[in-house]
């Protein structure tokens, strides 16, 4: 079986960029400062409101990885070992790059991507007028097509959930939110420039992820 872990980045739209009617709808149950801020942060966590700056996919067979990313030049590099390709473009590309990439591959891996990563990649592409290569949320119960870590972890939502963050401390894997970025940050590094920095960030989420699926894997994947 062929699988690769994917993952992605985004940042919201600036407020002001939606019109009038949208903008107070997002703004609705805003009453004070804090709530307003708040709002704005969560622009980020969907498709309507938010574009894709970050596509980072990792086969975990053969540790190698690839990492879409928008920023101003257009740059395709490898890292020093060549084990992971860094490559630019405009959302449109980089979505239209995945969705060829990501074609012949039997299996999924992400953690939350079903809430998260599947539909806001799916929604995003039919937003700018790409069709997606393939459906990215199976049926859900099926591990085989779509592993969501966090789906296997909760057991389907019969314990708590925790983020990915805690998940590797607790299996003793370094966590990429311990070396000072986290997804709050992203908005305003991407502001700034440093678009190289998140998508090494990304690939920090991909080896991790790519970690805790071979600790289910060798010891709660049942199949």
């Amino acid at each position: 079986m062929t699988r690769i872990v994917i993952d992605i980045e985004t940042v919201g739209f600036p407020i002001d960029s939606f019109d009038e009617v949208r903008r107070d709808y997002l703004l609705k149950y805003a009453t004070s400062d804090d709530q307003r801020e708040e709002a704005i942060q969560k622009l980020s966590l969907y498709p309507t409101t938010a574009r894709v700056i970050v596509i980072g996919m990792l086969n975990p067979d053969s540790n190698r990885a690839k990492v879409l990313y928008q920023a101003p030049d257009h740059l395709d590099e490898r890292s020093g070992d060549g084990m992971v390709q860094f490559k630019t473009g405009e959302e449109p590309e980089i979505l239209k790059e995945f969705w060829h990439d990501v074609l012949p591959y039997d299996q999924i891996i992400t953690f939350n991507g079903r809430g998260f990563d599947c539909p806001f990649l799916m929604l995003r592409s039919a937003i700018l007028g790409i069709r997606p290569t393939r459906n990215l949320m199976t049926y859900r119960y099926d591990a085989s097509a779509h592993c969501d870590l966090l789906e296997q972890f909760t057991f389907y939502g019969a314990v708590r959930k925790f983020n990915l963050d805690f998940y590797c401390k607790s299996f003793g894997i370094d966590s990429p939110k311990s070396h000072g970025i986290t997804g709050l940050d992203l908005q305003e590094m991407f502001q700034q420039g440093r678009y190289r920095e998140i998508a090494e960030y990304n690939l920090g989420d991909l080896i991790a992820t790519a970690e805790l699926f071979r600790r289910w894997a060798n010891f709660l994947d049942f199949r």
